[in-house]
């Protein structure tokens, strides 16, 4: 009986300590960056400091010259929805594994499809997609945990910072849209009939995207006409005017935009018209 008695109370033990949740040394982090017509999607582990030096030649942490698995525990993974150019190449849309070598003057970039490799495990050359170097640059302080971030982002462009210590390299990404969105707008536009909302949304291309400042203004008066009372599309004529030189036109459709902003409370379109208008 008391042999029974102590065996329960080692089991009992054992499942209290298996219930017992500490937290990971080196957290798991999802990052997700929208960008272009897509999104970028990171998976990593952030390992810290804790004292040690990374990055040094022949050192015993993170050493330069080595192949790394860009975090810890897994190998760092990245998927994109759409295509995207990295480093220079154009990469399909899907999940990759990222590794790097660091190195004093340059890191390598490596883009990898061993998506069942346990950090650098199952490492296979012929799996590379892209391999390009960028070069470091330095912190200003250090920087204790493992941090990537997206930095930059514009319409077709941004780049993937790798921060860690006094150590920052970054990513070059881009993406082609224009000439996707210019097919959307004709298809749209040759609609029969053509869905109003059409129309303002191919004034913002071509005032934003292609520069073209007539087809921008056509698009942005059918828009008005279409729905007379929508304040927000006045403003909108009124900047592309004001860019085209045709002050009188400019703060006529600013000044209809203030008077129907009034009328709908709102007084962020009232403040950005007569903004507009001191600009003229």
């Amino acid at each position: 009986m008391k042999k029974i008695f102590l065996v329960a109370a080692t089991l009992l033990s054992m499942s209290a300590m298996a219930q017992i949740k500490m937290p990971q040394p080196s957290p798991t982090q999802k990052i997700t960056q929208e960008f272009g017509l897509g999104s970028i999607e990171l998976m990593y582990s952030r390992p810290s400091l804790k004292g040690r030096v990374p990055f040094k030649e022949k050192g015993d942490f993170v050493p330069t010259g080595e192949m790394w698995r860009t975090g810890a525990n897994s190998a760092t993974k990245i998927r994109f929805t759409d295509q995207v150019m990295v480093g220079g190449k154009l990469l399909d849309s899907g999940m990759y594994v990222i590794y790097t070598i660091p190195g004093k003057d340059y890191w390598e970039i490596i883009f990898n499809k061993g998506l069942t490799n346990s950090g650098l495990d199952g490492y296979k050359t012929s799996e590379d997609v892209h391999r390009f170097n960028v070069k470091p640059a330095k912190n200003a302080s250090s920087v204790e945990t493992f941090t990537f971030q997206f930095v930059d982002v514009k319409a077709e462009s941004c780049e993937l910072h790798l921060l860690w210590a006094k150590t920052a390299v970054a990513i070059p990404m881009s993406v082609n849209v224009k000439d996707r969105i210019r097919a959307q707008v004709e298809k749209a536009l040759s609609a029969s009939p053509v869905n109003p909302a059409s129309y303002s949304s191919a004034a913002n291309f071509y005032y934003e995207w292609d520069k073209d400042l007539d087809k921008a203004l056509s698009n942005a008066s059918k828009a008005v006409e279409a729905n007379p009372k929508a304040f927000w599309l006045y403003l909108q004529q009124a900047r592309i005017q004001k860019d085209m030189g045709d002050k009188v036109s400019a703060k006529a459709s600013a000044q209809k935009c203030v008077e129907l902003a009034t009328e709908a409370k709102n007084n962020d379109y009232v403040r950005m018209a007569n903004d507009l208008i001191k600009g003229l």
